[in-house]
Protein backbone atom coordinates (compact mmCIF):
# COMPACT_ATOMS: atom_id res chain seq x y z
CA UNK A 1 0.00 0.00 0.00
CA UNK A 2 0.96 3.67 0.03
CA UNK A 3 3.04 5.90 2.29
CA UNK A 4 0.73 8.68 3.46
CA UNK A 5 1.48 11.75 5.61
CA UNK A 6 -1.29 13.05 7.88
CA UNK A 7 -1.17 16.56 9.32
CA UNK A 8 -3.52 17.61 12.11
CA UNK A 9 -4.02 21.22 13.16
CA UNK A 10 -4.42 22.66 16.62
CA UNK A 11 -8.21 22.35 16.61
CA UNK A 12 -7.94 18.67 15.67
CA UNK A 13 -5.54 18.19 18.62
CA UNK A 14 -7.49 20.52 20.91
CA UNK A 15 -8.37 18.05 23.67
CA UNK A 16 -7.54 14.53 24.80
CA UNK A 17 -10.86 13.38 23.33
CA UNK A 18 -9.96 14.82 19.94
CA UNK A 19 -6.48 13.29 20.15
CA UNK A 20 -8.15 9.92 20.74
CA UNK A 21 -10.25 10.50 17.61
CA UNK A 22 -7.11 11.34 15.65
CA UNK A 23 -5.60 8.08 16.89
CA UNK A 24 -8.67 6.14 15.72
CA UNK A 25 -8.44 7.75 12.27
CA UNK A 26 -4.71 7.05 11.97
CA UNK A 27 -5.24 3.46 13.15
CA UNK A 28 -7.90 2.97 10.46
CA UNK A 29 -5.45 4.02 7.74
CA UNK A 30 -2.63 1.93 9.19
CA UNK A 31 -4.78 -1.17 9.55
CA UNK A 32 -5.75 -0.81 5.88
CA UNK A 33 -2.09 -1.48 5.08
CA UNK A 34 -0.75 2.06 4.60
CA UNK A 35 2.50 3.35 6.10
CA UNK A 36 1.54 6.44 8.08
CA UNK A 37 3.57 9.44 9.25
CA UNK A 38 1.68 11.99 11.36
CA UNK A 39 2.68 15.64 11.78
CA UNK A 40 0.52 17.34 14.44
CA UNK A 41 0.36 20.93 15.62
CA UNK A 42 0.33 21.97 19.26
CA UNK A 43 -3.02 21.76 21.03
CA UNK A 44 -5.23 24.72 20.14
CA UNK A 45 -4.17 27.88 21.98
CA UNK A 46 -1.08 26.30 23.53
CA UNK A 47 1.54 28.16 21.47
CA UNK A 48 -0.14 31.50 22.20
CA UNK A 49 -0.20 30.65 25.91
CA UNK A 50 3.50 29.76 25.95
CA UNK A 51 4.60 32.83 24.00
CA UNK A 52 2.38 34.98 26.19
CA UNK A 53 4.37 33.87 29.23
CA UNK A 54 7.58 35.03 27.53
CA UNK A 55 6.03 38.43 26.76
CA UNK A 56 5.09 38.80 30.44
CA UNK A 57 8.78 38.57 31.28
CA UNK A 58 10.26 40.58 28.40
CA UNK A 59 8.86 42.99 25.84
CA UNK A 60 11.40 41.71 23.32
CA UNK A 61 12.35 38.12 24.19
CA UNK A 62 15.44 36.59 22.61
CA UNK A 63 14.27 34.77 19.42
CA UNK A 64 16.39 31.71 20.18
CA UNK A 65 14.73 31.31 23.56
CA UNK A 66 11.29 31.87 22.03
CA UNK A 67 11.94 28.93 19.71
CA UNK A 68 13.10 26.83 22.63
CA UNK A 69 9.82 27.31 24.49
CA UNK A 70 7.47 27.46 21.48
CA UNK A 71 8.66 24.04 20.33
CA UNK A 72 7.32 22.37 23.47
CA UNK A 73 3.68 22.57 22.37
CA UNK A 74 4.22 20.17 19.47
CA UNK A 75 6.31 17.86 21.63
CA UNK A 76 3.35 17.44 23.98
CA UNK A 77 1.09 16.68 21.01
CA UNK A 78 3.29 13.97 19.48
CA UNK A 79 3.80 12.28 22.84
CA UNK A 80 0.08 12.24 23.63
CA UNK A 81 -0.79 10.92 20.17
CA UNK A 82 1.82 8.15 20.44
CA UNK A 83 0.31 7.12 23.79
CA UNK A 84 -3.20 7.12 22.28
CA UNK A 85 -2.08 4.93 19.37
CA UNK A 86 -0.39 2.48 21.71
CA UNK A 87 -3.61 2.26 23.70
CA UNK A 88 -5.23 1.05 20.47
CA UNK A 89 -2.60 -1.68 20.16
CA UNK A 90 -0.46 -0.02 17.46
CA UNK A 91 3.29 0.35 17.42
CA UNK A 92 4.03 4.08 17.46
CA UNK A 93 7.04 6.32 18.04
CA UNK A 94 7.27 10.10 18.37
CA UNK A 95 10.14 12.37 17.37
CA UNK A 96 10.95 16.03 17.86
CA UNK A 97 12.23 17.79 14.76
CA UNK A 98 15.84 17.66 15.95
CA UNK A 99 15.65 13.88 16.36
CA UNK A 100 14.76 13.12 12.73
CA UNK A 101 16.55 15.51 12.07
CA UNK A 102 14.76 18.25 10.15
CA UNK A 103 17.61 20.64 9.40
CA UNK A 104 16.92 24.36 8.99
CA UNK A 105 18.78 27.63 8.75
CA UNK A 106 19.27 29.75 11.90
CA UNK A 107 16.55 32.35 11.31
CA UNK A 108 14.88 31.90 14.69
CA UNK A 109 11.06 32.14 14.74
CA UNK A 110 10.95 31.98 10.90
CA UNK A 111 13.47 29.31 9.92
CA UNK A 112 13.44 27.58 6.53
CA UNK A 113 13.89 23.87 6.02
CA UNK A 114 17.15 22.89 4.29
CA UNK A 115 17.03 19.07 4.44
CA UNK A 116 15.34 16.11 6.12
CA UNK A 117 17.10 12.85 6.94
CA UNK A 118 14.60 10.13 6.05
CA UNK A 119 16.64 7.05 7.11
CA UNK A 120 15.32 6.71 10.68
CA UNK A 121 11.72 7.31 9.65
CA UNK A 122 11.83 4.74 6.83
CA UNK A 123 13.37 2.18 9.19
CA UNK A 124 10.55 2.69 11.69
CA UNK A 125 7.88 2.53 8.99
CA UNK A 126 9.35 -0.70 7.65
CA UNK A 127 9.18 -2.16 11.15
CA UNK A 128 5.42 -1.54 11.18
CA UNK A 129 5.36 1.60 13.34
CA UNK A 130 3.33 4.75 12.94
CA UNK A 131 5.83 7.62 13.07
CA UNK A 132 4.77 10.91 14.65
CA UNK A 133 6.95 14.00 14.01
CA UNK A 134 6.57 17.43 15.55
CA UNK A 135 5.41 20.07 13.11
CA UNK A 136 6.60 23.67 13.09
CA UNK A 137 10.19 22.98 14.15
CA UNK A 138 13.67 21.76 13.27
CA UNK A 139 17.30 22.18 14.24
CA UNK A 140 20.06 24.39 12.84
CA UNK A 141 23.69 23.52 12.15
CA UNK A 142 24.62 24.51 15.70
CA UNK A 143 22.12 22.13 17.27
CA UNK A 144 19.71 24.89 18.26
CA UNK A 145 15.97 24.25 18.07
CA UNK A 146 14.28 26.46 15.46
CA UNK A 147 10.67 27.10 14.51
CA UNK A 148 9.24 27.82 11.06
CA UNK A 149 6.85 30.62 11.95
CA UNK A 150 3.13 30.53 12.65
CA UNK A 151 1.34 27.93 10.56
CA UNK A 152 4.64 26.13 10.04
CA UNK A 153 3.22 22.68 10.74
CA UNK A 154 1.62 22.67 7.29
CA UNK A 155 5.07 23.30 5.82
CA UNK A 156 6.62 20.59 8.00
CA UNK A 157 4.06 18.05 6.82
CA UNK A 158 4.53 18.78 3.13
CA UNK A 159 8.33 18.81 3.53
CA UNK A 160 8.25 15.44 5.29
CA UNK A 161 5.98 14.07 2.53
CA UNK A 162 8.43 15.32 -0.11
CA UNK A 163 11.45 13.83 1.68
CA UNK A 164 9.75 10.46 2.13
CA UNK A 165 8.30 10.51 -1.40
CA UNK A 166 4.83 10.01 0.04
CA UNK A 167 1.95 9.33 -2.30
CA UNK A 168 -0.13 12.09 -0.73
CA UNK A 169 -0.12 14.59 2.13
CA UNK A 170 -3.46 14.90 3.91
CA UNK A 171 -3.99 18.19 5.75
CA UNK A 172 -6.74 17.62 8.32
CA UNK A 173 -8.28 20.83 9.57
CA UNK A 174 -11.56 22.27 10.88
CA UNK A 175 -12.92 22.93 7.37
CA UNK A 176 -13.84 20.31 4.80
CA UNK A 177 -11.86 21.72 1.89
CA UNK A 178 -11.10 24.78 -0.23
CA UNK A 179 -14.13 26.85 -1.25
CA UNK A 180 -14.83 29.21 -4.14
CA UNK A 181 -14.82 31.94 -1.49
CA UNK A 182 -15.42 32.23 2.26
CA UNK A 183 -18.80 30.59 3.02
CA UNK A 184 -19.24 33.07 5.86
CA UNK A 185 -19.41 35.84 3.25
CA UNK A 186 -21.23 33.99 0.47
CA UNK A 187 -23.55 31.21 1.58
CA UNK A 188 -23.60 29.80 -1.97
CA UNK A 189 -19.83 29.18 -1.95
CA UNK A 190 -18.98 25.69 -3.22
CA UNK A 191 -16.26 23.29 -2.14
CA UNK A 192 -13.76 22.66 -4.93
CA UNK A 193 -13.02 18.99 -5.53
CA UNK A 194 -9.73 19.80 -7.27
CA UNK A 195 -7.63 22.95 -7.50
CA UNK A 196 -4.21 23.51 -9.07
CA UNK A 197 -1.15 24.39 -7.01
CA UNK A 198 -0.89 27.67 -8.90
CA UNK A 199 -4.44 28.63 -7.99
CA UNK A 200 -3.99 27.55 -4.37
CA UNK A 201 -0.76 29.53 -4.12
CA UNK A 202 -2.54 32.64 -5.35
CA UNK A 203 -5.46 32.07 -2.98
CA UNK A 204 -3.12 31.55 -0.01
CA UNK A 205 -1.14 34.69 -0.84
CA UNK A 206 -4.34 36.69 -1.30
CA UNK A 207 -5.82 35.97 2.10
CA UNK A 208 -7.21 32.43 2.08
CA UNK A 209 -6.39 30.99 5.51
CA UNK A 210 -6.97 27.32 4.63
CA UNK A 211 -3.27 26.58 4.02
CA UNK A 212 -0.09 28.36 5.00
CA UNK A 213 1.48 29.84 1.86
CA UNK A 214 4.94 28.30 2.40
CA UNK A 215 3.41 24.85 2.53
CA UNK A 216 1.78 25.42 -0.87
CA UNK A 217 5.10 26.68 -2.28
CA UNK A 218 6.83 23.56 -0.94
CA UNK A 219 4.14 21.25 -2.33
CA UNK A 220 4.37 22.88 -5.74
CA UNK A 221 8.16 22.80 -5.85
CA UNK A 222 8.41 19.11 -4.93
CA UNK A 223 5.16 18.00 -6.59
CA UNK A 224 3.50 16.61 -3.48
CA UNK A 225 -0.22 15.94 -4.07
CA UNK A 226 -1.93 17.54 -1.09
CA UNK A 227 -5.51 17.12 0.12
CA UNK A 228 -7.36 19.43 2.53
CA UNK A 229 -10.10 17.67 4.47
CA UNK A 230 -11.95 17.79 7.77
CA UNK A 231 -10.83 16.11 10.97
CA UNK A 232 -14.22 16.77 12.56
CA UNK A 233 -15.97 13.95 10.72
CA UNK A 234 -16.50 10.50 12.22
CA UNK A 235 -12.96 9.04 12.47
CA UNK A 236 -14.36 5.68 11.33
CA UNK A 237 -15.77 7.05 8.06
CA UNK A 238 -15.13 4.43 5.31
CA UNK A 239 -11.61 4.82 3.94
CA UNK A 240 -12.65 4.97 0.28
CA UNK A 241 -15.04 7.81 1.12
CA UNK A 242 -12.40 9.70 3.09
CA UNK A 243 -9.79 9.26 0.34
CA UNK A 244 -11.98 11.21 -2.10
CA UNK A 245 -13.29 13.87 0.29
CA UNK A 246 -12.03 17.43 0.75
CA UNK A 247 -10.09 19.28 -1.93
CA UNK A 248 -7.16 17.79 -3.83
CA UNK A 249 -4.42 20.30 -4.67
CA UNK A 250 -2.54 18.96 -7.64
CA UNK A 251 -1.00 19.70 -11.02
CA UNK A 252 -3.10 20.89 -13.86
CA UNK A 253 -1.33 18.57 -16.28
CA UNK A 254 -1.77 15.57 -13.97
CA UNK A 255 -5.56 15.65 -13.79
CA UNK A 256 -8.51 16.02 -16.11
CA UNK A 257 -9.36 19.13 -14.19
CA UNK A 258 -12.58 21.01 -14.66
CA UNK A 259 -11.46 23.99 -16.68
CA UNK A 260 -13.39 26.67 -14.85
CA UNK A 261 -12.48 30.16 -16.01
CA UNK A 262 -12.40 31.39 -12.41
CA UNK A 263 -11.94 28.98 -9.50
CA UNK A 264 -12.37 31.37 -6.61
CA UNK A 265 -12.74 34.89 -5.24
CA UNK A 266 -10.13 35.68 -2.59
CA UNK A 267 -9.97 38.71 -0.35
CA UNK A 268 -7.70 40.28 2.23
CA UNK A 269 -8.72 42.91 4.74
CA UNK A 270 -5.17 43.43 6.03
CA UNK A 271 -4.28 46.07 3.43
CA UNK A 272 -3.21 49.71 3.59
CA UNK A 273 -2.40 52.04 0.68
CA UNK A 274 0.24 54.77 0.63
CA UNK A 275 0.69 57.38 -2.09
CA UNK A 276 3.68 59.70 -2.48
CA UNK A 277 2.47 62.69 -4.50
CA UNK A 278 4.60 64.95 -6.65
CA UNK A 279 7.54 62.59 -7.06
CA UNK A 280 10.27 63.53 -9.61
CA UNK A 281 9.70 61.40 -12.72
CA UNK A 282 13.23 60.09 -13.21
CA UNK A 283 15.15 56.78 -13.24
CA UNK A 284 15.83 55.27 -9.82
CA UNK A 285 12.96 56.97 -8.02
CA UNK A 286 11.22 53.66 -7.20
CA UNK A 287 14.38 52.40 -5.51
CA UNK A 288 14.77 55.64 -3.55
CA UNK A 289 11.24 55.18 -2.21
CA UNK A 290 11.10 51.43 -1.63
CA UNK A 291 14.73 50.87 -0.60
CA UNK A 292 14.29 52.37 2.89
CA UNK A 293 10.94 50.55 3.21
CA UNK A 294 12.65 47.22 2.46
CA UNK A 295 15.48 48.07 4.87
CA UNK A 296 12.81 48.44 7.57
CA UNK A 297 11.69 44.86 6.80
CA UNK A 298 8.31 46.01 5.49
CA UNK A 299 6.78 43.88 2.74
CA UNK A 300 5.29 45.76 -0.21
CA UNK A 301 2.50 44.23 -2.27
CA UNK A 302 0.89 46.12 -5.15
CA UNK A 303 2.78 49.02 -6.78
CA UNK A 304 1.60 51.66 -9.25
CA UNK A 305 3.52 54.58 -10.74
CA UNK A 306 1.44 57.02 -12.77
CA UNK A 307 2.46 58.55 -16.09
CA UNK A 308 4.58 61.60 -15.39
CA UNK A 309 3.23 65.09 -16.15
CA UNK A 310 5.46 68.16 -16.02
CA UNK A 311 8.34 66.10 -14.67
CA UNK A 312 6.34 64.83 -11.68
CA UNK A 313 4.41 61.63 -10.97
CA UNK A 314 2.53 59.90 -8.15
CA UNK A 315 3.79 56.62 -6.70
CA UNK A 316 1.42 54.28 -4.80
CA UNK A 317 1.90 50.93 -3.08
CA UNK A 318 0.23 48.74 -0.48
CA UNK A 319 1.57 47.23 2.75
CA UNK A 320 0.11 45.06 5.49
CA UNK A 321 -2.20 47.12 7.68
CA UNK A 322 -0.12 46.30 10.76
CA UNK A 323 2.91 47.94 9.10
CA UNK A 324 1.07 51.02 7.81
CA UNK A 325 2.18 53.39 10.58
CA UNK A 326 5.75 52.11 10.44
CA UNK A 327 5.88 52.58 6.66
CA UNK A 328 4.56 56.15 6.92
CA UNK A 329 7.19 56.93 9.53
CA UNK A 330 9.98 55.58 7.30
CA UNK A 331 8.75 57.56 4.31
CA UNK A 332 8.36 60.81 6.23
CA UNK A 333 11.70 60.53 8.02
CA UNK A 334 13.94 58.99 5.34
CA UNK A 335 12.35 59.50 1.93
CA UNK A 336 10.18 62.61 1.56
CA UNK A 337 12.91 65.22 1.87
CA UNK A 338 15.45 63.17 -0.11
CA UNK A 339 13.24 62.96 -3.21
CA UNK A 340 11.52 66.33 -2.64
CA UNK A 341 8.03 64.82 -2.77
CA UNK A 342 5.08 67.16 -2.39
CA UNK A 343 3.16 65.05 0.12
CA UNK A 344 2.57 61.55 1.48
CA UNK A 345 -1.00 60.36 1.99
CA UNK A 346 -2.37 57.02 3.08
CA UNK A 347 -5.48 54.98 3.68
CA UNK A 348 -5.68 51.99 6.01
CA UNK A 349 -9.35 51.33 5.29
CA UNK A 350 -8.88 49.47 2.02
CA UNK A 351 -8.99 45.79 1.07
CA UNK A 352 -7.88 43.57 -1.78
CA UNK A 353 -10.32 41.43 -3.75
CA UNK A 354 -9.05 38.97 -6.35
CA UNK A 355 -10.40 36.64 -9.01
CA UNK A 356 -8.22 33.53 -9.41
CA UNK A 357 -8.33 30.87 -12.12
CA UNK A 358 -6.08 29.01 -14.53
CA UNK A 359 -8.84 29.42 -17.10
CA UNK A 360 -7.71 33.03 -17.57
CA UNK A 361 -4.94 31.70 -19.78
CA UNK A 362 -7.38 30.65 -22.47
CA UNK A 363 -10.32 33.01 -21.96
CA UNK A 364 -10.63 36.70 -22.77
CA UNK A 365 -12.88 39.28 -21.16
CA UNK A 366 -12.23 38.28 -17.54
CA UNK A 367 -10.96 41.72 -16.51
CA UNK A 368 -13.78 43.42 -18.40
CA UNK A 369 -16.43 41.36 -16.58
CA UNK A 370 -14.77 41.95 -13.22
CA UNK A 371 -14.53 45.73 -13.70
CA UNK A 372 -18.08 45.99 -15.09
CA UNK A 373 -19.48 44.03 -12.15
CA UNK A 374 -17.79 46.33 -9.63
CA UNK A 375 -18.92 49.40 -11.56
CA UNK A 376 -22.54 48.25 -11.55
CA UNK A 377 -22.32 47.95 -7.76
CA UNK A 378 -20.93 51.49 -7.48
CA UNK A 379 -17.54 50.27 -6.26
CA UNK A 380 -14.54 52.39 -7.24
CA UNK A 381 -11.27 50.60 -8.09
CA UNK A 382 -8.22 52.31 -6.61
CA UNK A 383 -5.45 49.98 -7.81
CA UNK A 384 -5.20 46.99 -10.16
CA UNK A 385 -2.66 44.17 -10.29
CA UNK A 386 -2.66 41.17 -12.63
CA UNK A 387 -0.80 37.93 -13.22
CA UNK A 388 -1.38 35.09 -15.66
CA UNK A 389 -4.07 33.54 -13.45
CA UNK A 390 -5.15 36.40 -11.15
CA UNK A 391 -6.67 39.87 -11.19
CA UNK A 392 -6.57 41.85 -7.94
CA UNK A 393 -8.12 45.21 -7.12
CA UNK A 394 -7.83 47.54 -4.15
CA UNK A 395 -11.18 48.96 -3.07
CA UNK A 396 -12.68 50.71 -0.05
CA UNK A 397 -12.91 48.25 2.83
CA UNK A 398 -16.61 48.91 3.41
CA UNK A 399 -17.44 47.44 -0.02
CA UNK A 400 -15.51 44.20 0.42
CA UNK A 401 -18.39 41.82 1.14
CA UNK A 402 -20.53 43.39 -1.58
CA UNK A 403 -17.69 42.99 -4.09
CA UNK A 404 -17.05 39.36 -3.14
CA UNK A 405 -20.72 38.42 -3.45
CA UNK A 406 -21.16 40.25 -6.75
CA UNK A 407 -18.04 38.74 -8.34
CA UNK A 408 -18.84 35.26 -7.04
CA UNK A 409 -22.21 35.46 -8.80
CA UNK A 410 -20.91 37.18 -11.95
CA UNK A 411 -18.43 34.36 -12.60
CA UNK A 412 -21.03 31.68 -11.97
CA UNK A 413 -19.30 30.27 -8.91
CA UNK A 414 -22.62 29.88 -7.10
CA UNK A 415 -23.83 27.35 -9.68
CA UNK A 416 -23.45 23.64 -8.97
CA UNK A 417 -21.00 21.91 -11.30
Amino acid sequence: MALIVHKYGGTSMGSTERIKNVAKRVAKWHQAGHQIVVVPSAMSGETNRILGLAKEISAQPDPRELDMIASTGEQVSVGLLAIALKELGLKAISYAGWQVPIKTDSAYTKARIESIDDAKVHADLNSGAVVIITGFQGVDAGGNITTLGRGGSDTSAVAVAAALKAEECLIYTDVDGVYTTDPRIVSEARRLKVVSFEEMLEMASLGSKVLQIRSVEFAGKYKVPTRVLSSLTDPMIPLDEEMTSGTLITFEEDENMEQAVISGIAFNRDEAKITIQGVPDKPGIAHQILGPVADANIDVDMIIQNQGIGGLTDFSFTVHRNEYAKALDVLNSKVKSVISANSIVGDDKVCKVSAVGIGMRSHVGIASLMFRTLSEEGINIQMISTSEIKISVIIDDKYMELAVRALHKAFGLDQAK
